[in-house]
């Protein structure tokens, strides 16, 4: 028996009451569980699958390798009580789709553990605009991030600022919002309007289409768009 802990980013339902989660542990990195009987009628424990929860799993470890690990026990690490808290359900369904994606193929990183649970914390405290900055210092972990200099405007091709403004540049308005977050550890005096919001936020997806593979916008952008207009 090994015991894991981790943030589920995704799940699906196997079979009739079976499941399969996905989750970013403090101990392997990305690991996938299979989990039997989640979804029969006397188990309570399906109302853990909330994106971004904390989840302790004991498991008994397969005979290869490639073998799902099997769970034994599922327990909450964390409760909250914001479970009717709009704003933080849709960014936690957003940034768990997003980390799906980039976490994929991550080893364990105590770093990059420690920066899901600030999000989470932030968002606790209902610091609505935290998963901006949550993006962009992922960027700075995964060692992709722009290179800081005194010009004006964001190329996200390149991951330069530049003195010249071109098809592949941010406006200047948004290359300060990027230089801002790059440089600072306090976000809670943070303060845009919605239509910088949203240009922030598109130009940290494009700047991750550009430099991460296969990287898509989530499926749940449209409807964060709509919550915070």
């Amino acid at each position: 028996m090994n015991k894991y802990t981790g943030f589920l980013l995704s799940y699906l339902k196997y079979g009739d009451n079976d499941a399969v989660l996905h989750c970013y542990t403090k101990e392997t990195g990305y690991q996938s569980f299979f989990i039997k009987g989640l979804y029969s009628a006397k188990n309570k424990k399906k109302a853990f699958l909330s994106p971004m929860n904390e989840l302790s799993f004991t498991v008994l470890e397969g005979k290869q390798q490639s073998e799902l690990l099997r769970v034994t026990k599922l327990e909450m690490v964390e409760t909250r009580d914001c479970f009717y808290d709009i704003k933080y359900n849709t960014i936690a369904f957003f940034t768990s789709e997003f980390l799906n994606q980039i976490l994929r193929n991550e080893s364990n990183n105590s770093a990059l553990y420690k920066e899901i649970i600030n999000l989470k914390t932030n968002l606790n405290q209902s610091y609505y605009l935290s998963h901006y900055f949550f993006m962009i210092k992922m960027l700075v972990i995964l060692g992709i991030a722009p290179l800081t200099s005194q010009g004006k405007y964001l190329n996200l091709e390149k991951g330069i600022f530049e003195e010249e403004k071109s098809n592949a540049t941010t406006d200047e308005e948004t290359a300060y919002l990027w230089k801002e977050i790059l440089k600072t550890e306090n976000f809670i005096n943070f303060r845009a309007d919605n239509v910088m919001k949203k240009k922030l936020l598109d130009s940290i997806l494009i700047y991750f289409r550009y430099h991460f593979p296969d990287f898509r916008s989530p499926k749940s952008l449209e409807i964060i768009n709509q919550i915070f207009e």
